[in-house]
């Protein structure tokens, strides 16, 4: 028996998504997967797990909805917004007829998800300031063969930090109404949260918003994410989503991280980040080796060296482990660091001076 062949076509042609543990790596200093540098201790208080749990877990979307300042209708707890990428497609987008669309340098993750359901994908690479191209975009709206159905953008964008412009976001929301949803992933907005595009959703009802607990709240390994929208596209990603998609330790980490106490634990969080952040931009742009320091309003920095292979040889060999962006449109010379603790900037820019 041959089990390759078994497969679905699009299966055994698909090149998986590259996470930054599946790539793996070998060092101590970890500044790949932008990640919170240190874990926050949570007691686990719940103890009911020979019960199933709740779908969707009561407190746990009153507290997001509240942070959020969205209502719980307008609510949906998934496995990490990744889980959400993939139910927005499974709920609105026909095999095989439909497609979504992204634009690139972006998160591989849109267009990993629409092929391993056999949806195809539209790109329209983004301008060279990492801008939409709305003339661009709309022409491909236009298309029929096949339709698209659903739109990704990033806001902040990965790899590349920058916001999107909110003139253009409402100009695309208006371009596809009727037509397609937009969902703006929102996974880094604590970190610039006055940009967010959550009080648009009442004005537009096609608008989906994902967000997580992976980046300022340190949760990464809890897998919690959140889709906002209108009440009926919840409704319909409620049709799809699996029985029981938040384990019981998840719910109950997750509704204390939304605590009082929680919440100004984040905000010391976003703090800490933006100032490491502000002083590894000053220190990356003193190293010869680098070329320039993107602008960033993240918990990353994208930075362009003279020569990017050396740089990511030397800091592996010094155990740094950074991600390597060169195949990705319009990046050529390019690693994405993680913003680490003080000590681990340090330890960077240390080598990199040596370099």
């Amino acid at each position: 028996m041959n089990l390759q062949n078994m497969a679905r076509d699009c299966v055994r042609a698909l090149t998986p998504y590259q996470s930054a543990r599946r790539i793996g790596g070998q060092g101590d200093v970890w500044l790949n997967a932008n990640e919170f540098p240190r874990a926050t201790p949570y007691p686990l208080t719940q103890q009911t797990l020979n019960r199933y749990p709740e779908c969707q877990p009561p407190q746990l979307l009153s507290a997001y909805a509240a942070y959020a300042g969205v209502g719980v209708d307008q609510l949906l707890v998934s496995r990490g917004a990744d889980e959400s990428i993939e139910l927005l497609i499974r709920a609105f987008c026909e095999p095989g007829k439909e497609a979504v669309l992204y634009c690139p340098p972006t998160y591989g993750m849109y267009g990993v998800s629409a092929e391993t359901f056999g949806v195809t994908r539209r790109t329209v690479p983004s301008t060279k300031d990492w801008q939409l191209d709305l003339s661009a975009i709309e022409t491909a709206l236009n298309e029929t063969t096949p339709r698209v159905k659903v739109v990704y953008v990033c806001h902040p964008n990965n790899p590349t930090g920058n916001l999107l412009a909110h003139d253009d976001l409402r100009r695309l929301l208006q371009m596809t109404e009727g037509k397609a949803l937009v969902v703006i992933d929102e996974a880094y907005i604590d970190f610039c949260a006055d940009m967010s595009t959550a009080p648009w959703l009442s004005a537009f009802p096609h608008l989906v918003i994902l967000r997580t607990l992976s980046k300022a709240f340190a949760l990464a390994g809890l897998r919690c994410g959140f889709t906002l929208a209108h009440p009926e596209v919840i409704a319909l990603l409620l049709k799809v989503i699996a029985p029981y998609p938040i384990p019981t330790p998840v719910a109950d980490i997750a509704q204390q991280a939304l605590s009082g106490d929680g919440l100004q634990r984040v905000k010391r969080n976003i703090a800490e980040v933006i100032d490491n952040r502000q002083w590894l931009q000053q220190a990356l742009s003193k190293c010869s080796c680098v070329d320039r320091v993107f602008p960033s309003e993240s918990n990353w920095l994208l930075v362009r060296f003279a020569d990017a292979e050396r740089v990511f040889q030397t800091l592996s060999a010094q155990g740094i482990v950074v991600r390597d962006q060169r195949r990705q449109p319009g990046l050529d010379g390019c690693l994405r660091i993680t913003v680490g603790s003080r000590d681990e900037c340090e330890r960077l820019q240390s080598t990199l001076k040596k370099i």
